[in-house]
């Protein structure tokens, strides 16, 4: 099977901050930064939270006001702050490039072909996209208004984007990637959350339908979230499906890992394919 793309990637905010310290986590940061490259997708949360550190740290205090303004404010602070670390990690020879992108842009399929190419290009001209939802401009009630919009005149399938986990599982429909990594705060997907020895290492079908009921059973395992606003592993399985129907190979890991780690396979994983 032919791929356009190597690898889409995705990290969460929690991952690249030190919580206890109240910083960011430079040593992640750097893990990723030197394995990324050309043929490469990096899907990155952490504007709000970081812009939140950094304000804090300058003002030592938090914002008050409405949430959509301190959403838009924390991550308008931290987006220059996220590229700043992965320009300082990844390899000079590269180029490295932002990509903002919001829901109206996945429904529209004018603007899908016009994401797809200049991804496509970042491969052409040695360059890795950094890819990052736009919380700056789209607040939760025009974003809500815009959603309804597309119900009321007939869109089937609506791409909403709200969690990053779906952002990457989209690009990764909209580019076919040979793999989709998503890094989590655990292992991998696990029977009983509670038990880390249940964890999954495989999910694999003699072809994607066989994988995709797998996964539905495995939904029925899955309960809660990581933190307030995350989808948790049950949302996670959901925005993978699509992908997998495609042929990519998904895993789910830890993101104490390396890239190159959990793509052969020498850290705890699961990972959802066919034979």
């Amino acid at each position: 099977m032919n791929f356009d793309i190597e690898l889409v990637g995705k990290i969460g905010s929690m991952a690249l901050i030190r919580e206890a310290e109240h910083d960011i986590n430079y040593n992640v940061f750097s893990r990723i930064g030197r394995e990324l490259r050309p043929g490469m997708i990096w899907v990155s949360s952490g504007a709000v939270e970081i812009g939140r550190l950094d304000y804090i740290k300058r003002t030592g205090c938090e914002l008050a006001g409405p949430k959509s303004d301190i959403m838009t404010d924390y991550s308008a602070q931290g987006q220059a702050i996220l590229m700043e670390e992965y320009r300082r990690y990844i390899s000079p020879k590269y180029s490295v490039r932002q990509l903002l992108v919001e829901h109206t842009h996945f429904n529209d399929l004018e603007k899908r072909e016009h994401i797809y190419e200049f991804l496509m290009r970042c491969v052409k001209q040695n360059a890795v996209p950094i890819v990052n939802y736009n919380d700056t401009v789209s607040f939760e009630e025009n974003r809500r208004w815009e959603l309804e919009q597309l119900r009321s005149n007939g869109h089937e399938r609506i791409v909403e984007c709200i969690d990053n986990d779906e952002t990457a599982s989209v690009i990764a429909t909209l580019v076919h990637p040979k793999y989709l990594l998503i890094f989590t705060s655990v292992d991998g997907i696990y029977m009983d959350p509670k038990d880390p020895t249940t964890l999954v290492d495989r999910v694999e079908g003699k072809d994607a339908d066989e994988v995709i009921a797998h996964i539905n059973e495995l939904q029925k395992h899955c309960f809660g979230a990581s933190r307030s606003g995350a989808g948790g592993a049950r949302a996670k399985l959901e925005f993978i499906k699509e992908p997998i129907l495609q042929g990519t190979t998904v895993m789910i890991a830890n993101s104490r890992y390396g890239i190159s780690d959990v793509l052969s396979g020498n850290c705890p994983r699961t990972v959802f394919r066919t034979r």
